[in-house]
């Protein structure tokens, strides 16, 4: 498991019971997990007076953000020399998930020791974490998400981290149709990131299914690959999805070239008791340096 353990201004301080009590740089969150399944008392109670905000879920679907202290619309942490804008989203989220930092870690080593001028492309991009992070070690990034709202978010935390919009493109598109049209213009590619949803709806209700539709993609992204290909990462938050399954399917995408693929588990250190919270899985394949 790659345990995203270098973080200052976001921590998760513990678990139990199905919650996690977070924070935020200076704001603290108490949010529903389900895989916390084991039982380090009542969150609520051990820390009350020092939430200053629950997430409830609701039996009809969906939730709200109860604010127990006045939260701000909207305010910054940082990861290294990254700059993430933090909200409190619909459905218990903050447009950003804090263990991805070992990601963008790889991604940064990998583009910085390249020697070379990188183009990423970045699917299902959501806010843009990876984004920032390519950015942030001097590639050219073509940013895609079916969302409006996420890639004006992305905007904000490119602008605060101080990059310049001339090395990143977004686009509020269907990521299989985009990287069809890609290949009819003929574009390539030295690096791909995506971390696809398990079930959802392109910009024009186009509908996704992981099991039906990450092969393909793949198989379209492999025909816009350059050359001289850097690395490829998928992740994922889709239940019972084994890392190996994505290791497998890289592996058979590329049998030709000559690399390593490994997978696993990212998580994030609880640090109350010491524990580690599984959050998501990734395959990844990367060139040999």
């Amino acid at each position: 498991m790659l345990v995203a353990d270098e973080w200052s201004e976001y921590e998760l301080l513990d678990a139990s019971c199905g919650w996690k009590y977070e924070r935020w740089g200076d704001v603290f969150l108490l949010r529903p997990d389900p895989q916390i399944i084991w039982d380090n008392g009542n969150l609520e109670e051990k820390y009350q007076g020092k939430i200053d905000a629950i997430y409830y879920r609701s039996h009809q679907g969906g939730g709200h953000w109860e604010n127990l202290k006045k939260v701000p619309l909207s305010w910054e942490i940082h990861y290294r020399n990254l700059t993430f804008h933090i909200k409190q989203m619909g459905f218990k989220h903050t447009g950003l998930f804090p263990e991805q930092a070992v990601n963008w870690d790889f991604m940064i080593r990998k583009i910085q020791n390249a020697g070379r001028e990188i183009r990423v492309l970045n699917l299902f991009a959501y806010t843009g974490g990876a984004t920032v992070a390519c950015l942030s070690a001097g590639a050219h990034v073509t940013h895609v998400d079916s969302s409006r709202g996420m890639v004006d978010w992305c905007k904000e935390n490119v602008l605060s981290s101080g990059y310049q919009g001339d090395h990143v493109r977004y686009l509020v598109d269907d990521v299989i149709k985009f990287v069809q049209r890609e290949i009819r213009r003929g574009n390539q590619y030295d690096a791909i990131v995506m971390d696809p949803p398990s079930y959802g709806r392109g910009a024009n209700g186009e509908v996704w299914d992981i099991e039906k539709n990450l092969t393909y993609l793949v198989q379209l992204c492999m025909q816009i690959l350059s050359p001289k290909p850097l690395f490829f990462l998928i992740n994922s938050y889709t239940t019972g999805l084994s890392p190996v399954v994505l290791a497998n399917l890289l592996t058979t995408s590329f049998q030709n070239y000559s690399g390593t693929v490994s997978c696993g588990e990212v998580g994030l250190p609880i640090t109350n008791n010491q524990m580690i919270l599984p959050c998501g899985i990734y395959g990844r394949w990367e060139e040999n340096e």
